[in-house]
């Protein structure tokens, strides 16, 4: 495959200028001075994807030898590209585009100062097999302060089936509806990543764990989840009634589900006293 080097340089300027340095976790700039354009330098794209500033220069000048798949993959990082412009800057410098091969458990930048800009909503960050990667503080007064816990035990779905089956949880429509659409949600996750070894010894586990779940596994629904109203009882506040919305992240098909209540209602009143309360001791949900 050629490389498109004219294409490529101009591709790489603008992802470059588009940047600002505290999106790359560069307060102000590398003490370089006042910057006379927008953007990250070119000196700094080069020491975050690790290459020298003359080899980077060259590629910004359509100059130079054809950058390897170490380099795109390293650039396409350093410039924080999406999922479509990660295989666009593949495709102009020459080579196929990197197989997705399962869900992504990397957390966008922005996607963390999203969460931390709403200390008054609890929300929270799932991958495609719904492993929970973030969350903001109001958060744990719901699902628990998850980070004494090991990455590999916090699923959502492991979580909903380890209930017993006289649990409340399954005779609350609401709930169960949220449950089951989860489940759908797997297997178009499943279809989406054929292989994938962690979606697939997921499935297997929960099989054999919970009848409930073969039952709706089988059924083969196939959905992708959407916002459903959801009513609990809350230890703290008592009962609170709100939309819990799923907001798709498209860059890396992560779901940021976020509870919703209407305002002047109780529940946001809750919301906001539960947000006034001491940290809560780390805690499974």
């Amino acid at each position: 495959m050629t490389v498109n080097r004219q294409e490529l340089a101009a591709f790489l300027r603008t992802r470059r200028e588009r940047l600002r340095p505290t999106d790359v976790g560069l307060p102000g700039g590398t003490g370089m001075g006042p910057r006379r354009t927008p953007g990250l330098r070119r000196q700094e794209v080069a020491e975050l994807a690790g290459m020298s500033i003359d080899y980077y220069i060259r590629l910004e000048q359509a100059r130079g030898p054809k950058p390897s798949r170490q380099v795109l993959g390293a650039l396409a990082r350093a410039l924080m590209l999406t999922i479509d412009e990660r295989e666009y800057l593949f495709r102009i410098a020459g080579e196929a585009p990197p197989v997705v091969v399962g869900p992504s458990s990397e957390l966008l930048p922005a996607v963390r100062y999203l969460l931390d800009s709403m200390p008054l909503t609890p929300a929270y960050v799932v991958d495609a097999k719904y492993d929970l990667l973030a969350w903001n503080p109001l958060a744990t007064r719901f699902i628990g302060d998850l980070s004494a816990h090991p990455v590999s035990d916090r699923n959502m779905l492991r979580w909903m089936f380890q209930r017993p089956v006289d649990d409340l949880h399954w005779s609350d429509e609401d709930a169960l509806g949220f449950t089951a659409a989860s489940v759908a949600d797997l297997r178009a996750a499943y279809a989406r990543y054929p292989g994938d070894p962690g979606i697939q010894a997921l499935v297997t586990e929960l099989l054999g764990l919970s009848p409930m779940f073969a039952r709706m596994w089988h059924s083969h629904d196939v959905v992708v989840r959407r916002g459903v109203r959801k009513r609990i009882e809350h230890p703290d506040v008592g009962p609170l009634e709100f939309e819990c919305q799923l907001l798709h992240i498209s860059d890396s098909d992560q779901r940021m589900i976020v509870y919703c209540a209407e305002p002047g209602s109780r529940t946001e009143d809750a919301f906001r006293r539960l947000a006034a309360l001491p940290a809560p001791v780390p805690a499974r949900p």
